[in-house]
């Protein structure tokens, strides 16, 4: 445990820092398929969890990594994603298992399966590539939490990783431990390795929702192994309504991400195809990005950094409203947050405020978003509307709370993802 929390304030320590600075396929699947609305019958794969790739951390040579992930999405097959995005020359990796999460370090008994890769129990990734997995005949019910195992071998090279997790990896002594009841624990992290998604084999008709975003929608400040954070929130608000039981939903975000320039992972015109578009069975994008463009200059970035213009974030997002509508997808644009008084040396300043301002109001007003999420409403305090209401704040201002995150769910119209509205 003690390992654990000190695995976590190092994270914690970093997200701060960032906060301010062909598959063999089964019958009825059909191989090329993108996955998305259009033409989508019965049987076909559709994203139902996902962590951004978002930095590149040492190698672990010849260790077992465990990660638990929660599906929001029931099925019988499943298939995983593994990313080399960071990776800086090509990564051998396997044998890798995929059963349900037990408690801790553990599975299910009798639910452990030997992953493959085009009939292989090892897979080789090119630099800066993913490799997708042979189907995975297990049975899983949404809302689940499935363990996959992934064994690194002693010339693992750069890794890449998902930095927040929010969630616990547990990470082997030497060995390969991917078909233990009980993984070995050496050491824990709060970050993903190499997994980037899940996908189940789902019925007809069945989409998924992306939503793109920062430190928000990542869950930052959100309880550890809790599933807390707002898409979470939003998933359960879905299965709860028997009506809007075959929406999944994709969580994106990257604790300090911006739509404009890298610092806490690539920015977010540069991973829209692969972290949105490629997502199959995608038919909705929400996004919420642009408050670290506002807030990094004279944070992060020196203060001699050029402030970041509201006409600058607008034009981020009608490029990327563009792409969306272009891929035929639906985006909804979300209302960014209040963040005055925050904790971070910085990163508020008078003269942002009007900045986040000036977004919102083009947000919500435009008519280039096909419908508008209004977080800022959400959240807010109503007598000081530039704060965080106190009992959303996670105490550094800036980022929501559980409740908050709650909050957030609360505010996303489910008629949204109705299809009432002719399309």
């Amino acid at each position: 445990m003690q390992q654990s929390r000190k695995a976590f304030l190092r994270l914690s320590r970093r997200a701060l820092l960032a906060a301010l600075a062909i598959a063999l396929v089964p019958s009825g699947v059909r191989a090329g398929d993108h996955g998305r609305h259009e033409g989508r019958g019965r049987g076909e794969w559709l994203a139902v969890w996902g962590a951004s790739p978002s930095d590149p951390a040492n190698p672990m040579p010849g260790v077992t990594v465990r990660e638990h992930v929660r599906l929001s999405f029931a099925g019988d097959h499943l298939r995983i994603r593994l990313s080399n995005r960071f990776g800086t020359s090509p990564l051998t990796v396997g044998p890798v298992h995929v059963a349900r999460q037990g408690t801790g370090p553990g599975i299910v008994p009798g639910t452990d399966r030997s992953v493959t890769f085009g009939g292989e129990p090892t897979v080789t990734i090119p630099a800066g590539a993913l490799a997708v997995s042979d189907p995975i005949k297990l049975e899983v019910d949404a809302l689940s939490e499935i363990a996959v195992s992934i064994f690194l071998p002693a010339d693992s090279g750069t890794l890449t990783i998902h930095a927040l997790g929010v969630s616990t990896t547990y990470i082997s002594p030497p060995g390969d431990f991917t078909g233990a009841s009980v993984l070995p624990v050496a050491s824990t992290q709060l970050s993903r390795f190499l997994l980037a998604n899940v996908e189940v084999l789902a019925r007809k008709d069945a989409d998924a929702i992306v939503t793109l975003g920062d430190s928000i929608t990542d869950g930052f400040a959100s309880t550890v192994d809790a599933n807390r954070r707002w898409p979470d929130f939003l998933a359960e608000r879905l299965r709860a309504k028997h009506r809007f039981d075959d929406i999944s939903v994709v969580d994106q975000g990257i604790s300090g991400n911006r739509l404009r320039k890298d610092i806490a992972g690539p920015n977010a015109q540069e991973r829209f195809d692969r972290d949105v578009i490629a997502q199959t069975g995608v038919r909705w994008v929400t996004l919420l990005e642009g408050i670290n463009d506002i807030g990094f200059p004279g944070s992060v970035e020196p203060a001699t950094t050029p402030r970041t213009t509201a006409p600058e974030i607008i034009a981020a997002y009608k490029q990327l409203i563009t792409r969306a509508h272009a891929a035929g997808l639906k985006i909804y644009g979300c209302t960014l947050t209040p963040f005055e008084g925050t904790v971070f040396p910085g990163y508020f300043a008078p003269d942002k405020e009007p900045v986040r301002q000036a977004v919102n109001d083009w947000i919500r007003t435009s008519g280039w978003f096909d419908a508008v999420i209004d977080f800022d409403k959400a959240v807010r305090d109503p007598s000081h509307p530039t704060r965080m209401l106190p009992a959303y704040d996670s105490g550094d201002h800036l980022h929501p709370n559980d409740t908050g995150y709650q909050a957030m769910a609360n505010a996303v119209d489910l008629k949204l993802f109705s299809g009432e509205d002719g399309d």
